[in-house]
C-alpha cells in the first residue's frame, strides 16, 4: 500500500513539473491595469514593465527588490527614463529580497495608492510562484494581469523553480 502512495506522489510531481516546464505563461494583451509591478531579477523584466508605462498600459511602474546602492539617477541613466517620468511614474523598491518579499513589499506600495489593478511582469518561469505569492497578500477584489517575459530557461531552473513554487503553495496551506 505504501509503495502504490509513493509511486502515485511520483507520477502526481512529474506530470506537474511536465506540466510545469512545457506550457510557461505568456506575455498579456493590451489590457490597461492601475500600476505595472516589476520584481527585479530576470533579463527584460524591467524593459517590459517601462514599455508598458510608456505604451500607456497604466499611470506607474513599481520596480520591487531594487538594490540599497542603486541612485534613482543611476537607475534613469540605465534605463534611458526620463527625469520627468522618474518622477512621477516610476518608483523603485529596496525592501525586498526575495520573491515572496517582493510581493509583501509591491502590496503595500499598491495599497497605499488606493490601486485596484497591476500588471505583474516577470519571467515566464517565475510567473507562477510571483503571481501566487501576490496574490496570496492583496485583496480578492484586486485584479493581476499576469505579463510573462518570454525566455528559454535551462531545465536546471525550470526543476528548481517548480520546487520553489511547490514549497510556497504547501507553506501558505499549512495552518500556522
Amino acid at each position: 500500500m505504501m509503495a502504490r502512495v509513493l509511486a502515485a506522489l511520483i507520477l502526481f510531481y512529474t506530470i506537474g513539473f511536465l506540466w510545469f516546464a512545457a506550457v510557461l505563461p505568456q506575455p498579456a494583451g493590451p489590457e490597461r491595469t492601475d500600476a505595472v509591478i516589476v520584481p527585479t531579477g530576470g533579463a527584460g523584466r524591467i524593459e517590459r514593465g517601462l514599455e508598458m508605462l510608456q505604451a500607456g498600459q497604466a499611470r506607474e511602474v513599481f520596480i520591487s527588490g531594487v538594490a540599497r546602492q542603486v541612485r534613482p539617477e543611476e537607475f534613469a541613466a540605465q534605463f534611458g527614463i526620463s527625469p520627468a517620468d522618474m518622477e512621477c511614474c516610476v518608483t523603485l523598491g529596496y525592501a525586498a529580497v526575495d520573491t515572496r518579499s517582493n510581493a509583501k513589499e509591491a502590496a503595500q506600495w499598491v495599497a497605499e495608492r488606493g490601486y485596484r489593478s497591476a500588471r505583474l511582469v516577470t519571467t515566464d518561469w517565475h510567473m507562477r510562484r510571483t503571481l501566487s505569492e501576490f496574490g496570496a497578500v492583496v485583496p480578492g477584489d484586486f485584479r493581476i494581469v499576469a505579463d510573462a517575459v518570454p525566455s528559454n530557461p535551462p531545465l536546471g531552473v525550470l526543476f528548481a523553480e517548480y520546487n520553489k513554487y511547490l514549497a510556497s503553495v504547501v507553506w501558505r496551506a499549512l495552518p500556522l
